[in-house]
């Protein structure tokens, strides 16, 4: 029997144009049957604002834009892939993230999926970025795959990385960033097996040594109780897990604390605690000076407020143009190395003085010309310690 296909775009349908908006292909139709299909324009990539009362976000997505993007007829310049960014300078300009510039029927198809392989992972890598340095130097997991579609679980694992997760939890992200996949037990485990003992031991036992032993004890008893079935029954235990639901927590602080004066007493000093369930960059605040050694944080990373970023022509023909609300001219992103605060210019070779009194840096690159890649690929490993970096510098703030 055929199987009816899922709903996910393939890889071909987006390329091709199959999934962007329709009347980016109407206009196609009519300039070129009108006889502006030679229009040359500069477009830029910017945005007017941040979600939330964020007045930074982290830039990502751009990897698979080149992807997207090789072999058209355009030149583009971005701003590296994991910039931490501001969206608009002091006198409200706002930044260009990207300039394309070729002619507008050559390209202006793929502006949908463009802007979609930026907003989404910009908002998720900002999300990751602000509950790492919630968590206050302690690991964090990301989580979140069962809670978007899994067509996207490469991008969400990705995007989370780069934006400072120390683990992601699928074997496609860990293919994509280059690490090992992090999990613990499910729920489902202990439930089917009858007992946490049975179900820890055979984790034990039949998973690889290498596997950190992690094990989820909150299923049937008392976390302290769910602790001790987990020391007996593992050798080399890593860690133990609670993801206790939120009708059971009263004090979820105090729940930590008692099974960390219980693994201490009876001589594991060494296991650790992660905690997981609801977590967001506030709860982890709130519990990154405790014994917790590590979190698990899913929907609020997974599901991160998407960023708000627009293409516009702001040149057309070598002459300035936008439309109402938007800044004319093609134009260069600056930034304070030491500060991190942004602006723009008409000018490649700008002296722009930050309020901080360092002078800013153009921090554009040529990432195409004439379609074709200028350098080699980053890894997500290079990216989210640039990110890294840079999040200790706004810390110091």
């Amino acid at each position: 029997m055929t199987k009816e296909r899922l709903f996910s775009a393939s890889e071909e349908e987006i390329r091709s144009g199959y999934t962007t908006d329709v009347y980016f292909d109407r206009t196609k139709r009519i300039l070129e049957a009108r006889g502006n299909g030679e229009t040359v324009v500069w477009a830029e990539v910017t945005g007017s604002a941040l979600p939330k009362d964020w007045s930074w976000a982290v830039y990502c997505g751009l990897e698979e834009v080149l992807r997207l993007a090789e072999g058209y007829p355009i030149d583009m310049y971005s701003v590296p892939e994991g910039t931490v960014f501001r969206a608009r300078s002091s006198n409200s300009v706002r930044i260009p993230l990207m300039n394309i510039h070729g002619v507008y029927s050559g390209f202006g198809i793929i502006e949908t999926s463009l802007l979609g392989m930026l907003c989404q992972p910009s908002g998720v890598a900002t999300c990751a970025a602000r509950t790492k340095m919630a968590a206050g130097g302690k690991s964090v997991t990301a989580f979140g795959n069962r809670r978007m579609h899994p067509a996207i679980s490469g991008v969400l694992d990705r995007s989370a990385f780069i934006g400072g997760c120390d683990a992601v939890s699928s074997r496609m992200g860990g293919d994509i960033t280059g690490t090992e996949p992090l999990g613990t037990t499910p729920h489902a485990l202990m439930l089917v097996m009858g007992s946490n003992e049975e179900a820890f031991r055979s984790f034990d036992e039949i998973i690889e040594p290498d596997v950190p032993r992690i094990m989820l004890i909150d299923t049937f008893s008392d976390e302290r109780t769910g602790a001790m079935d987990a020391c007996r029954a593992v050798k080399d235990l890593a860690g133990v897990r609670l993801d206790t639901p939120g009708s059971r927590r009263g004090n979820f602080k105090e729940i930590i604390d008692e099974v960390r004066w219980e693994l201490d007493m009876n001589g594991y000093d060494k296991v650790g605690i992660m905690v997981s369930g609801g977590l967001d960059e506030r709860s982890v605040a709130a519990l990154s000076g405790t014994c917790v050694t590590g979190f698990g944080v899913g929907t609020s990373i997974s599901n991160a407020p998407t960023l708000d970023l627009s293409m516009d022509i702001v040149e057309r023909n070598g002459e300035p143009v936008s439309k109402r609300g938007k800044f004319g001219g093609r134009k260069y992103a600056y930034r304070c190395p030491d500060c991190l605060y942004m602006d723009a210019s008409l000018s490649a070779d700008d002296n722009i003085r930050c309020s901080c009194g360092c002078s800013m840096e153009m921090i554009e690159e040529k990432v195409l010309e004439s379609g074709k890649r200028t350098s080699k690929p980053r890894s997500a490993k290079e990216i989210r310690k640039s990110v890294l970096w840079q999040l200790r510098q706004i810390s110091e703030l």
